[in-house]
């Protein structure tokens, strides 16, 4: 795993130890970030279920200005804190353990907004549909923010979800990357 472009480009990425989270391949995160944008111009980025970082990091590397990383494993929190560090972006990073649901509570009291999410839960865990009501809701996403959900390719999901909308999904193997935004000005 490595920085596949930008400011950080070249830089490898450490995996996180043992089996209970499974990296972002380079393939499918060049094929994202291609489907996005490819760069920035500035901007906040929340990769919830962070794991090693790598897409948050990927981001930050093409323009965005700061991220915000959460995951609820320690080794995850460590690997995502030494990937940052190689990259030379740990100044733009917050990194916080806890679960998704705390974590956005504690960013919408804080008023913080995302032009960028990305969100990869476990495939086990069927939280994806909450999870963007609850970003709608609390209003930690503004009028134009995309999100991308990384999930099983044997997984449907809806076309609209509140007020986003599905863009794109493409399937990769066993995943399968859907993009949504918000349908707001965007009929």
């Amino acid at each position: 795993m490595r920085v596949i472009s930008g400011t950080a480009k070249g830089r490898s990425l450490k995996a996180v130890p043992g089996t209970s989270t499974r990296p972002t391949t380079d393939k499918v995160k060049e094929a994202i970030f291609s489907m996005i944008g490819p760069y920035f111009d500035g901007g906040q980025v929340l990769d919830l279920f962070a794991g090693t970082g790598g897409l948050g990091i990927e981001a930050l590397s093409r323009g965005m200005d700061k991220a915000v990383f959460i995951d609820i494993e320690k080794k995850s929190i460590d690997t995502i804190q030494h990937n940052l560090q190689v990259a030379g972006l740990k100044d733009q990073a917050e990194i916080y353990r806890t679960d998704a649901t705390r974590a956005l509570k504690a960013l919408a009291k804080r008023e913080q907004q995302f032009q960028l999410v990305f969100l990869d839960p476990p495939y086990k865990m069927k939280v994806i549909v909450d999870l963007i009501n609850t970003m709608e809701v609390q209003a930690i996403v503004e009028a134009n923010t995309t999100i991308v959900v990384e999930h099983d390719s044997k997984d449907v999901l809806d076309d609209v979800i509140g007020g986003f909308k599905q863009q794109r999904r493409a399937d990769y193997g066993d995943t399968a990357v859907t993009i949504y935004k918000q349908s707001v000005g965007n009929e």
